[in-house]
């Protein structure tokens, strides 16, 4: 597998890498938080490759290429980003992912399109909860993985005992392949615990030797437990026993073995790289070890009304199933669409079917229409390198699709198809905004809807009541990219006001009220009266309205149009503005004139009654309260549960979830948790996440009436 010395790598340099078949494709995404060393493996990939020929220049102490620029800026654009590559002939497709828990979006996506995960963990760090958090992500969609420990040759690096952190954090099943071997603070090469060999790289090529006498204990440890790893995930039935009697397994039935559990998901070798050392040995695993998209399950894909469409397989002669991983806008260029190609073969100049996803509650439309989409191209950086084709498990960039949005299916024309989506994380911080001139408001709508069409995780609410627009973040980093997106890329400039929470007035008591409304000036006059009797209901009563006319005193024909004045009064509010809720109101008298009464009288008339019965009878303001359910490792369920109770909530219980979380129950006001997604955040380092429903409406404690209703 990784061990096997298979000599230097294949490059593409200038030319955008091809595939003809999905079994020379291997689709990996790169996982890790910031700082990880995400960057700067990638760049050695591509070095190692000769994808990049340049090599990198010194920037104040730091070694920087033109990848390296592309890179960085993406990066704090926080975008999925693709680097293709070619290693013995085989094409790779590298997928970095943000390392930020509000961009888990992103990560999904990415996870979507591979077929495998390279989880990238610093030697100079320990393993924190936003790498377990992720990890767990993959194992949901059961993803094969690998660990890649970076920066081996860190001051700070110990290689042991982040080893021990990856097995703690992500179980038995993770074993290293190679031991780094580190002289005077650099990492020089690699002891091979299955071949026994070391990988030295101390001249600047690869050359193997035997390993020092010194190294014998540590390789005997890890190489034994590394062989059991194998044999344990092993369908050689037979291969334990002869281990165990003491026979020597053949090392090429071993990485055969390996190679297998790997690309099932059964075992996570660990490798290690520094210094420009390893690199070639990431090859080898991806290439050897990861999974070819023929061997990846497809989404499940239907008809557009939802008819299940069974047998299609990742084949380039099949019907054409792809799907948008990735939008993103350039003023300059347009749209650009970063697809993977999960059955037939896209080309340039096709006219295909683009199917929407079912996320209108964000703001994202569902679509049905045919596009004819412009060239297809391998990108790379700023570089975007045309090709003729993408077959069935490649992924490519595509021009010109202005409809398609991130998540959307492509097939073809004749033959519509929509893939199952994949679970969108719901956005939990709102963010209110306003343009800071008329010319960007005229604007902000369009940038918006690209901005939408780009993140499916992004909710853009109008809120009618608040007369508010509403960003839905995954956290205050994404606002940011997203403002800073508005600014940048579309020339819109907002800036974030206080948000409202929308409020309901209710009535704290009974009472009856007079809506006298009689006008006459001469002509055509105004008569009408009413007197209504208003009660408070329970909470969630909504609205009755009783009719209790007797003898005619109000015509027939004019009590709806007090029950319409009534419910028009209701929107508007009769105390700070906000709709009245939960209340009965009773008709039981009036008058009424021959000709001066009308249907628009009596609903002056039914509104003046209300906001009489408003003098007379104290009025309450009700605030939302929601039930939020927080999942939390158990380390931070009392800090939590603390929390919680100060943001005037009503802890409701609690329950354990898997090991080590807990999942939390509580009933909170909204006004209180508007930036709970900050503030969650920090109190478990980015490792919990939670989810609010609206329960009800309660009143607001008098001591915070004055402040939010002023």
């Amino acid at each position: 597998m990784a061990e096997k010395a298979t000599g230097g790598a294949a490059g593409a340099a200038g030319r955008a890498p091809a595939a003809d078949r999905p079994d020379m494709v291997r689709n990996v995404v790169l996982v890790g938080h910031s700082g990880s060393g995400k960057t700067t493996l990638v760049e050695a990939l591509l070095a190692a490759t000769r994808t990049v020929q340049r090599p990198g220049r010194v920037e104040d102490g730091t070694t920087v290429s033109d990848f390296d620029e592309v890179e960085v800026r993406q990066q704090r654009s926080v975008n999925l980003t693709l680097a293709p590559m070619v290693h013995n002939d085989i094409k790779i497709n590298l997928l970095d992912t943000p390392g930020y828990a509000d961009f888990v979006g992103d990560l999904r996506a990415g996870l979507r399109a591979a077929d495998a995960a390279l989880f990238v963990v610093s030697a100079a760090e320990d393993v924190d909860g936003l790498t377990r958090m992720l990890w767990e992500e993959c194992a949901a969609v059961g993803m094969p993985r690998a660990v890649v420990i970076t920066k081996i040759d860190h001051q700070r690096a110990d290689f042991h005992e982040v080893l021990a952190s990856c097995q703690d954090a992500f179980g038995d099943s993770v074993a290293p392949l190679y031991l780094p071997v580190v002289t005077n603070g650099r990492m020089n090469g690699l002891i091979g615990l299955l071949t026994q060999k070391f990988y030295n790289y101390a001249t600047g090529t690869r050359t193997e030797n035997a390993p020092g006498p010194s190294y014998q204990e540590q390789i005997g440890e890890y190489r034994g437990a590394l062989i059991e790893g194998i044999i344990q995930e092993s369908e050689d039935e037979s291969l334990m026993d002869r281990y165990l009697s003491g026979e020597e397994i053949d090392t090429k039935a071993l990485i055969g073995d390996l190679e297998k559990a790997v690309a099932r998901g059964g075992f996570y070798p660990v490798l290690a790289t520094g210094a420009g050392v390893g690199a070639l040995e990431v090859l080898q695993l991806i290439t050897q070890g990861f999974p070819s998209p023929l061997e990846h399950p497809l989404p499940e894909i239907t008809e557009i009304d939802g008819t299940p469409v069974p047998g299609i397989t990742c084949d380039p002669e099949g019907p054409l199933v792809a799907e948008v991983v990735k939008t993103t806008s350039d003023p300059y260029v347009g749209r650009i669409s970063l697809v993977r190609v999960f059955s037939g073969t896209l080309r340039p100049d096709m006219t295909v079917h683009v199917s929407g996803h079912g996320l209108a509650d964000r703001g994202h439309e569902d679509h049905d229409v045919d596009e004819r989409i412009g060239a297809l191209s391998s990108p790379l950086g700023k570089l975007q390198r045309t090709t003729a084709q993408c077959v069935a498990g490649d992924i490519v960039a595509v021009a010109k699709l202005s409809r398609a949005e991130t998540g959307d299916t492509l097939s073809g024309k004749d033959r519509p198809l929509l893939m199952a989506s994949w679970a969108v994380p719901e956005p939990l911080l709102p963010v209110a905004i306003q343009a800071t001139s008329k010319a960007d408001d005229d604007k902000l709508g369009q940038a918006l809807q690209r901005l939408v069409a780009e993140d499916p995780t992004l909710r853009l609410e109008n809120n009618a009541e608040t007369r508010q627009l509403v960003l839905w973040c995954m956290g205050e980093a994404h606002a940011d990219v997203l403002l800073d997106r508005l600014s940048k890329r579309h020339g819109v400039e907002v800036e974030k006001i206080e948000l409202r929470v929308p409020l309901r007035e209710t009535f704290g008591g009974s009472c009856q009220a007079l809506g006298r409304n009689v006008k006459q000036s001469g002509g055509h006059g105004q008569f009408a009266v009413c007197h209504l009797e208003v009660e408070p209901l329970p909470s969630g009563g909504g609205f009755e309205f009783v009719d209790k006319i007797v003898g005619g005193v109000v015509p027939r024909q004019f009590i709806p149009s007090v029950e319409k004045g009534v419910r028009t009064q209701m929107q508007r509010g009769v105390m700070a503005g906000y709709p009245v809720v939960d209340v009965r109101v009773t008709l039981y008298d009036g008058k009424a004139h021959s000709v001066d009464s009308s249907d628009m009288a009596f609903q002056i008339a039914g509104a003046l009654a209300l906001k009489e019965a408003a003098t007379k009878v104290a009025t309450l303001l009700l605030e939302p309260v929601d039930e939020v359910a927080v999942l939390i490792a158990d380390d931070y369920v009392g800090a939590v549960m603390s929390d919680l109770s100060s943001r005037r909530g009503r802890v409701l219980g609690s329950e354990p979830v898997g090991t080590g979380r807990t999942l939390v129950r509580a009933e909170v006001p909204a006004l209180e948790i508007t930036r709970y997604a900050i503030d969650l955040r920090s109190m478990s380092h980015g490792t919990g996440t939670f989810q609010r429903t609206f329960l009800r409406y309660e009143p607001l404690p008098a001591h915070l009436v004055d402040k939010v209703a002023g």
